[in-house]
Formats: C-alpha cells, sequence, structure tokens
C-alpha cells in the first residue's frame, strides 16, 4: 500500500509538482515546504545558543526574558521575506507548521530552553483573525509545540482591540500602538510558568514587549522568547 501511495505521489508530481517556496524549484524525494539547498542556505541565526545575543538586545531595559531567539535573518526581498508572505497573506500555512517544527528541533537541543513549561502565541484580533483565516503566530508556536512536545496555550493571551498595521511606524508610535491591547482571559493558567512566547517577525519589539508585559504581570512567570525572523 506504502509503495502504491509512492507511485502515485510520483506520477502526480509530474502533473502538479511540489514547489519550494522560497526558490520554486521542484521538490524532490522526502523534500517538504523547502529544497534542501533552501533549507540549508536561508539565513539561520542560531542565536537559540546564545543566552545574550541580537534578539535580547532588542527587549534590553524594557522587558525581562531569560532569552530570545529568531530561526533567520529577515533581509529585504530576500527569501525568508517571501517565505513569510505566503505564509500570512498566501495562506500556505504548511510553511508556518514546517519552520516551527524546524526552530522546535533546534530549541529541544539547547539546555537554555529546556525549562520551557508552556508556549503560547502572540494573539490576533478575532476580527482580523477570521479575515486571514488563521493566527500565523500560533501556527507557528503549533510546530514548535510538536517538536518541544510541550503544550501550546490557545485563546488566554487575547487581543481585545485592533491596531493598524506597524509597518513604517517609528518604535515610540509602535509602543502607542499596542500599549492597551491585549489582556489575559485566565490568569491562573499562567501562574508560576515557564513561557514561550512566539510571534512570526520582531522589528522594534513592541509586540513583544506589550505581550510579556501583560504576562509578567502574573505571580512567578519567567519568559522565553522566539520568531521566525528578526529584522537588523
Amino acid at each position: 500500500m506504502k509503495i502504491l501511495s509512492t507511485y502515485t505521489g510520483d506520477f502526480l508530481s509530474l502533473f502538479y509538482p511540489r514547489l519550494c517556496y522560497a526558490c520554486q524549484k521542484a521538490l524532490v524525494g522526502g523534500e517538504e515546504c523547502l529544497c534542501s539547498f533552501c533549507h540549508y542556505h536561508l539565513p539561520q541565526t542560531h542565536l537559540h545558543k546564545e543566552r545574550e545575543n541580537s534578539v535580547t538586545r532588542i527587549l534590553w531595559g524594557r522587558v525581562d526574558v531569560e532569552t530570545a531567539t529568531a530561526l533567520f535573518y529577515f533581509q529585504k526581498g530576500g527569501k525568508v521575506q517571501k517565505l513569510i508572505h505566503q505564509f500570512k497573506y498566501k495562506g500556505k500555512r504548511d510553511i508556518g507548521l514546517y519552520l516551527g517544527k524546524l526552530l522546535g528541533t533546534q530549541l529541544r537541543d539547547s539546555p537554555l530552553w529546556e525549562p520551557v513549561d508552556i508556549i503560547v502565541p502572540v494573539p490576533m484580533h478575532r476580527k482580523k483573525q477570521y479575515q486571514r483565516g488563521f493566527n500565523q503566530s500560533e501556527i507557528f508556536a503549533q510546530g514548535i509545540s510538536e517538536a518541544l512536545k510541550k503544550p501550546l496555550l490557545r485563546n488566554k493571551l487575547v487581543k481585545v482591540n485592533k491596531t493598524g498595521t506597524q509597518t513604517r511606524k517609528t518604535r515610540f508610535r509602535r509602543w502607542e500602538n499596542v500599549e492597551s491591547v491585549f489582556q489575559l482571559n485566565d490568569s491562573e493558567a499562567f501562574r508560576g510558568k515557564n513561557i514561550l512566547l512566539v510571534d512570526d517577525v520582531i522589528t522594534t519589539g513592541s509586540t513583544i514587549e506589550a505581550c510579556a508585559s501583560k504576562l509578567k504581570e502574573v505571580k512567578g512567570t519567567r519568559l522565553w522568547i522566539a520568531t521566525i525572523a528578526f529584522t537588523t
């Protein structure tokens, strides 16, 4: 049966080839989402190995975190931007799940991330999530959750007010835009927990800061941060 399935897949790929989301070349064999070349040559940061790094420095003096990382460096016009665009705006959810598993596998091998108890995605406003059909941070977080075998907490941290796009806003304006829009539905779910807060892209850190500050209001919480990419 497995052999038949393999032959069927190979036959279909002749007419409907699966393409690498980063370079658009045909995928072969067991490749998933990315071809082997892009998988190994996209600009991964490997910052999960360092407690103090380029991502934690974005948050210095603003919110207390144990450590933070991003899977990729974000370069305007590069393959990472193309991946994220297809994930967020073209509905390619499998990209987010794949990247989450990729980062989760890396975190699993680092003692810096071993204490994490629960994984929490940065929420979207319910109307925006309805329009898009999914929360990209939640899909990415789901992949991390599956790799780490740690529970994913949905709908406990929520976004109660809509905000406009963060693009082209200054750091102060971004902070004003998100300062009062998040709340906790169940504070007890976070009490004493080591929380991995997950977002898609970190630029100025304003959204992460606002979410993290809300979570830090709960007694005994410690925070780790992970994103798909960060802008340099």
